[in-house]
């Protein structure tokens, strides 16, 4: 929420003439219409109507698709028993989805389906199809529902004719559950209004008819007092991603909401006010690249400008010879150390070595700062152009991860020099710019730079438990010392030591019931023991076995919860649309007290993961990872995931083991949806971290996963050659 607001006052967005409903769709007060916010919307709306408040989290992945997870306070019906949960009223949880069917055109409204509560307790479950058609400022709506939107019934259920079932609605039994077996079932309730846009633009007022008469509300209430099923309201826009609405319902109740919302699909970084200027390239004459300005230029290492043959050589092995002689002649008067520390400084490369390679010079490092590996290419060649002589003609980042060559980026110097120089446009250098996997050719090795041993900070870090019987909100703020010693690249220990500062934990009372194995239901035990803890402190060697498979092996305290020894493959080919990973591990679970003891519980798990990017646009990254949880259960988790082209991402996972729904418990299978925002599009510093929010409704034994704090496919992320193009412009920023 706080992230969320802090993008929404930043502003920069155009104003969009949509607004969101009570229950954080695009829609009018209480009901959805067929519109959908820009792809890549994330939106929060907080409402209230007597004797509900809603918390919404609402995604746009997709043009097409609207996705939303919810908490619904319900004044008046409590948690648990006093003992427990004391006053706090109940937090219903549920999941929402809303698709296009078609788009509107010049005579034909745009329609969609969509269904409320498809996950949750389905207290208030409800599907529906509405129609929107825009007349001018006038937006007009119209809709049918089943289920809770529909409760009015004002007709029978056109799918009874198909068969008689749809006639009836089931009770939903089981929270959690898929809804399936109740959904478009029951009699069919009409909603719809207009939106107009006043000739105030922050103005918008909205007239509704509500489908529901609630006279069947839930968990007691039974039934809410109206006098009219017309719904009137307005929305104020404060700026183009804070938007404050009013309404008045039922006849008889005040609504008022408020709606943060911000693009992460339009979003591009703040000004880096804080970073170095780019160091300017020497301005010259214009320069005529190998292809003629139209055409492939050589790659890497096949120069044809700089050290001409003198004649007069007895064999082609002696001209090589007096030729690498020339070159490292050349380069002998560079002062490296200071090349390492401008491209430490200008291009945030922590610097292993310099070589040469024929006419290429390449830099071996791992990019710790800038988010956009083109960005850094660029800085990179601006550095090594101002401190290197003529006669070398492409420039090469080979990037790294824990000693593991990732990817090869270069640049043909005289394309990027002209590109500079404003002489060529764009594609001219994208056709002097490569991405391969690392090489095995020979090179002279100008610079070795020394090996950082020790590192380590001071930092605070928070946790929450959300929408538990205990309280809504259980949180802690922590002081976190993180460490990492190396003994060689490949080879380091790293752990985390961290300090209880606040919290609410003495009101965590809670331990939700079990069939399985307490591998994660035993969480609240292991916030409250004690204060002083060691969440992680693991030994890790990384390794590239060949051209395009990585190995990592690991041992320690491997989480909060879980100690031993594991190690993952993976095979990932530089520039394809997937590849396939495998992890294996032997854990025994941990202490309360988070410390050096263990428990009696140990397992092998592991999982066979398939990583696929859909041949699509937009982008669009399936994983499929099948095998062994820490319950001992058999399954498979899927998560779909968008990617942006600013890196921004969001997305859900599903997880089905062979556990039982009476063994798995409330909620029946996994599930959850997430969100990742690259800091550097908040900060006035280029920087590679992201803050994600991870929303899972409920934590159960079946389906848990080793949280593991390194993944192979993460630090490989260099091989995604799509990403790479796909913000090549910044390589000149």
């Amino acid at each position: 929420m706080l992230g969320l607001l802090a993008l929404a006052v930043s502003g920069g967005l155009h104003a969009q003439n949509l607004s969101r409903s009570g229950w954080g769709e695009v829609g009018l007060l209480q009901t959805p219409t067929a519109r959908f916010a820009g792809e890549g919307e994330l939106a929060f709306t907080a409402s209230h109507t007597t004797p509900y408040d809603r918390y919404t989290v609402a995604m746009q992945p997709f043009e097409w698709m609207e996705g939303a997870f919810r908490y619904v306070n319900i004044s008046g019906s409590r948690y648990g028993p006093p003992g427990l949960s004391g006053d706090q009223n109940v937090k219903d949880k549920s999941i929402d989805m809303k698709l296009r069917l078609w788009q509107e055109s010049r005579w034909m409204p745009q329609v969609a389906m969509g269904v409320r509560d498809i996950g949750g307790t389905g207290l208030f479950s409800s599907e529906y199809v509405v129609a929107s058609k825009r007349f001018g400022s006038v937006d007009a709506s119209l809709g049918f529902a089943t289920g809770y939107m529909g409760n009015r019934g004002d007709f029978g259920n056109p799918l009874g004719v198909i068969n008689d079932r749809f006639e009836t609605r089931p009770r939903v039994t089981g929270a959690g559950q898929f809804n399936g077996g109740s959904m478009f079932r029951g009699r069919v309730g009409m909603f719809g209004g207009i939106a107009w846009q006043t000739p105030w633009d922050r103005l918008q007022v909205k007239l509704e008819y509500d489908g529901n008469d609630y006279r069947n509300e839930p968990r007691g209430i039974r039934e809410l007092e109206r006098t009219s099923p017309v719904n009137v309201g307005a929305v104020f826009t404060v700026n183009p991603n804070i938007q404050f609405s009013m309404g008045w319902e039922r006849g008889t109740e005040a609504m008022f909401a408020l709606t943060l919302r911000t693009n992460l699909a339009q979003r591009r970084p703040v000004a880096k006010t804080l970073d170095p200027d780019p160091m300017p390239v020497r301005d010259r004459d214009a320069v005529v690249s190998a292809d003629g300005g139209s055409g492939a230029v050589p790659g890497p290492g096949a120069g044809t400008t700089g050290f001409v043959s003198r004649g007069g050589y007895r064999d082609v092995a002696e001209q090589a010879r007096a030729e690498r002689g020339d070159r490292m002649q050349a380069l002998a008067g560079v002062d490296w150390d200071a090349v390492a520390g401008q491209l430490r400084d200008q291009a945030g490369l922590a610097v292993e070595h310099i070589a040469v390679r024929g006419q290429e010079v390449v830099v071996r490092g791992q990019q710790a700062r800038y988010f956009y590996s083109a960005q850094g290419l660029g800085r990179s060649a601006r550095v090594l152009d101002n401190a290197l002589p003529d006669g070398f003609d492409w420039f090469t980042v080979e990037h790294t991860n824990a000693g593991m060559p990732i990817a090869e980026a270069s640049v043909r110097r005289d394309a990027f020099v002209d590109y500079a120089n404003h002489r060529v446009d764009l594609d001219h250098l994208k056709r002097g710019t490569e991405i391969a996997a690392p090489g095995a050719q020979s090179r002279d090795v100008l610079y070795e730079a020394p090996l950082q041993r020790y590192q380590g900070g001071f930092g605070l870090g928070y946790g929450q438990v959300l929408g538990g019987p205990d309280g809504f909100v259980m949180y802690q703020i922590n002081a976190n010392y993180s460490a990492s010693l190396r003994f060689n690249r490949s080879l380091w220990l790293s752990g985390t030591a961290s300090y209880n500062l606040l919290d609410n934990y003495d009101n965590f009372r809670y331990d939700a019931p079990s069939r399985l194995p307490r591998v994660r239901t035993d969480m609240r035990r292991y916030l409250v023991t004690s204060d002083l803890v060691m969440p992680n402190l693991q030994l890790t060697g990384t390794r590239r076995l060949s051209r395009d498979v990585y190995g990592m092996a690991y041992a320690g305290m491997l989480e909060s919860m879980f100690g031993g020894v594991g190690g993952e493959l993976l095979y990932r080919p530089v520039g394809e649309r997937w590849a396939l990973g495998v992890d294996a591990n032997w854990v025994r679970q941990r202490g309360f007290e988070q410390d050096f003891r263990f428990r009696d519980y140990d397992v092998a798990t592991g999982h066979v993961s398939l990583y696929y990017e859909l041949d699509m646009q937009p982008r669009v990254l399936a994983t499929l990872s099948a095998g062994r949880y820490l319950a001992g259960d058999w399954g498979a988790t899927l998560a779909v995931t968008r990617i942006f082209d600013n890196g921004a991402t969001m997305g859900a996972w599903v997880t089905q083991t062979n556990v039982s729904s009476a063994q798995f418990g409330e909620g029946s299978f996994d599930n959850g949806v997430f969100f990742s925002i690259p800091f550097d599009l908040m900060l006035p510093r280029a920087t590679r971290s992201r803050a994600t929010l991870t929303w899972q409704p409920l934590t159960r034994d079946g389906g848990a996963r080793l949280a593991r704090r390194y993944s192979l496919y993460g630090m490989t992320g260099e091989r995604d050659t799509t990403f790479f193009y796909d913000n090549f412009q910044r390589i000149g920023d």
